[in-house]
């Protein structure tokens, strides 16, 4: 029934399979892609025909993860899969960007890929099986595709580069490196490495095109068995007169719109330029005024990239390696945590840094099970930041995209959580656009967070790189404008700190770009990162040692795993009660560590000192801050450490006597203890006396020491009688200790209270332990 294809090769230590023919046969084309115990399923459909007046070419690619994939049902109220989430919508990016330069130009017909994850096995990220998927059904479909497409993830481990690594693999290691590539040119590279060089990151781009050309390869092979028949493609019109009918119009003008420096004189030229080409356009047929319209882009492009490659000359006047102006601030914004103005020419950032506890940490929800998230980067980019009115609202895939490109670069320098508890917010505003708003943010959010205190290992720069490849020469473009990322053949942006890359990411837009080309682009942006640090110094050298006062503050204290159900207590009652005591805020993990956050630093220590309470022990001969919980006829009991009481025996009160302990002392009175003893049973015998209430130093003990008593000093035990009441015996209260007190010939050792003894000498201080009664 079924007409079933497949591929398999050993990849990275697991077989890669290949399959069409099975599933989804009504799709143009879809390939099921199995590698370990990850299975995705990618279905490509496209238009027949294309609507009339259009003229730009719609693919659309989906990506889905099943949570059906890991034996997971979804989260939340409705128990679906509902909208994109964060990563769907990268990796939907992730598949997009290398294969849309595949299509001819001229291509418009609508194109839909949709990738789904059916099995994920927990070991390794499913993006690159999904990218694979994708690159074989489009090569399947028929569809003018110039693939097929490779991909790999790439991990760096002691010197090594890594095929494919699993997540723990690519936690531990120093890269996170993801290409996507054609047999002879590499297309896409995204990046997060741990201030690698720019050799480290040249040959695991290399590494990465080898393994992508066994994938090529494989497909080519799924594709000489399996593949529909090609798409004829509608022969292209000479339109050789008209774009020298153009040319003759407005070539001049273009040429002088392109050498005005400032961005919106020279868009108000260019548009005064296709007005006048457009009026001379007016009385031809639809197709032919969408053909001119693509002609003076094309103009547009030859006559920049012609100047660029002749004598070097850019579109605002500077070198191939100029940086534009550079303008940095800090701490222009009165109630935030941190913030920083970053302006690099006509792109401008407003970026903002909150730090917030781990209640603020973001929860997400995906196949390897619920994990938190406690550094965020939020990229905004509003019409008014390139002159427009437009949409305002949700972010798109671009903000989406541009945000994550700045968290890879800034993610390897925060602090570990050890030494920074906090949760990490920045926001990032762009308020002007002309080239590069993703390195804009890198560099504003940089210096925000330094602002904010957060304790980074180096400060951030980043830069965006442009080339120009015409046959055999080329020109690499630093710090590129909007422009010449539109009308150039790369988009090459590279972030990093003084010692390293920390994320690197290219599109290509043609293929041919070597090695030469890679590592001059690399070798130019370093210089130009290091450009920028220094400007960005000029604003802020050094992280601030001190927190905003609007910030919250937090202290972790480390205790044994024995003791966290003693600090949260039954039901969560103790660590209720701390916090609402306190007003403090407490979290413990699983580890034992507790993290106490506040605004108030009284708040903070004043939780801090109940929870050591309760974990630590009191130590003899410490003085401790204590408070008067309960007052007795024969002392007090005071509550110190937070979670430990014990008692000051009226004689321990003054070194004079005390007749009252109520003259002295009240109920909540902070007083301060030096604890005396600790008997077996974990009571603990305190003493107000030999502190000093003032400054909690400790005083000279001047009453004389008791002598010791020998056991046979205190009487025989004397002969046993039978119980009576009124006599002592071995009854409840007084008449208990009474009769002790008469057995044992000395002061009796009875559980009654005083009050109620009626019984034998000892009597009065019946039931209470030696150390109440004074007595050694």
């Amino acid at each position: 029934m079924f007409d079933v294809k497949t591929v398999e090769i050993e990849w990275g230590g697991k077989t890669l399979k290949l399959e069409t023919g099975r599933i989804a046969r009504q799709a143009d084309g879809a390939v099921l892609a199995t590698y370990g115990e990850t299975v995705v399923l990618c279905a490509v459909t496209a238009a027949k025909s294309v609507k009339e007046g259009q003229d730009f070419f719609p693919l659309t690619v989906h990506y889905q993860e099943k949570f059906s994939a890991a034996g997971r049902i979804p989260g939340g109220f409705f128990k679906r899969e509902r909208g994109a989430t964060e990563k769907e919508t990268l990796t939907s990016r992730l598949i997009d960007r290398p294969v849309r330069p595949l299509f001819p130009e001229g291509f418009y017909n609508e194109i839909n890929v949709i990738a789904q994850v059916l099995s994920f096995d927990g070991e390794s990220e499913p993006d690159i099986v999904a990218m694979v998927a994708a690159s074989a059904a489009l090569t399947l479909s028929g569809v003018p595709f110039m693939g097929p497409i490779g991909a790999a993830r790439i991990g760096y481990k002691d010197g090594e580069y890594q095929l494919n690594p699993s997540m723990d693999e690519v936690k531990e290691g120093e890269l996170d490196l993801v290409v996507a590539a054609t047999h002879d040119a590499v297309m896409m590279v995204e990046s997060e490495a741990k201030e690698l060089s720019e050799e480290v990151m040249l040959g695991a781009v290399e590494f990465a095109h080898a393994a992508c050309r066994e994938v090529t390869d494989a497909i080519i092979k799924l594709a000489e068995q399996a593949a529909k028949d090609p798409w004829e493609m509608a022969p292209q019109a000479d339109l050789s007169a008209a774009k020298q009918k153009l040319k003759d119009l407005i070539g001049a003008d273009i040429a002088a719109a392109y050498k005005l420096t400032d961005k919106s004189a020279r868009s108000n030229a260019l548009n005064e330029a296709r007005a006048k080409a457009k009026e001379a356009f007016a009385d031809a047929t639809p197709q032919d005024q969408m053909a001119a319209q693509k002609l003076m882009k094309k103009l547009e492009a030859e006559i920049v990239r012609g100047a660029i490659l002749k004598d070097g000359s850019r579109i605002d006047g500077r070198t191939t390696t100029q940086i534009r102006p550079i303008e940095a601030m800090v701490g222009f914004l009165p109630r935030t945590h941190g913030s920083a103005l970053f302006t690099r020419g006509e792109t401008q950032s407003i970026c903002t840094t909150t730090l917030g506890t781990k209640d603020s940490e973001q929860m997400i929800d995906g196949l390897t099970g619920l994990s938190y998230e406690s550094f965020m980067l939020h990229y905004n980019f509003p019409p008014y930041s390139v002159g427009e009115v437009g949409r305002f609202g949700a972010p798109g895939r671009r903000e989406v995209g541009h945000g994550k490109l700045a968290w890879r670069a800034l993610h390897p320098v925060l602090p570990s959580k050890d030494e920074f508890p906090y949760t990490i917010r920045v926001l990032s505003d762009i308020t002007e656009s002309n080239g590069s708003s993703s390195m804009a943010t890198v560099c504003g959010g940089s210096l925000s967070m330094m602002d904010a205190g957060v304790p980074l290992k180096r400060p951030v720069s980043g830069i965006a790189m442009g080339l120009i490849l015409e046959g055999s020469e080329f020109a690499v473009l630093s710090d590129i404008l909007g422009d010449e990322d539109h009308l150039g053949d790369m988009d090459f942006k590279v972030a990093g700190t003084s010692e390293g890359i920390t994320t690197m990411q290219m599109d290509i837009k043609i293929a041919g770009i070597t090695r030469e080309i890679m590592a001059q682009a690399l070798a130019q942006a370093k210089e130009g990162r290091a450009h920028i640090l220094g400007e960005m110094a000029k604003a802020l050298g050094e992280v601030r040692t001190e927190l905003s006062a609007h910030a919250p503050r937090i202290e972790t204290i480390q205790i044994d795993k024995s003791k966290i159900r003693e600090v949260i207590g039954t039901g969560g009652k103790v660590i209720r009660e701390i916090v609402a005591e306190t007003g403090a805020k407490v979290d413990i993990d699983d580890e034992g560590l507790i993290k106490i956050s506040s605004s108030d630093l009284s708040q903070i220590e004043a939780a801090k000192n109940w929870i050591l309470g309760i974990v630590e022990e009191a130590e003899v001969g410490k003085i401790y801050n204590g408070k008067v919980v309960n007052l007795v006829d024969f002392g007090a009991f005071v509550n110190f450490m937070g979670g430990k009481d014990g008692l000051v025996h009226v004689s321990e009160i003054r070194n004079e006597r005390v007749e009252k302990v109520a003259d002295v002392l009240s109920e909540g009175q902070e007083v301060k203890v030096k604890v005396l003893e600790i008997d077996p049973r974990g009571k603990v015998r305190l003493s107000m006396r030999v502190v000093d209430q003032e400054t909690g130093e400790e005083l000279e003990d001047t009453r004389p020491a008791r002598e010791p008593r020998e056991r046979g000093e205190r009487g025989d035990r004397g002969e046993r009688r039978p119980r009576r009441d009124g006599d002592g015996g071995r009854g409840r209260g007084g008449d208990r200790g009474g009769d002790r007190g008469e057995r044992s010939g000395g002061g009796g050792r009875g559980r009654g209270r005083p009050e109620r003894s009626e019984g034998g000498e000892g009597g009065g201080d019946a039931g209470l332990p030696d150390f109440i009664t004074g007595e050694n």
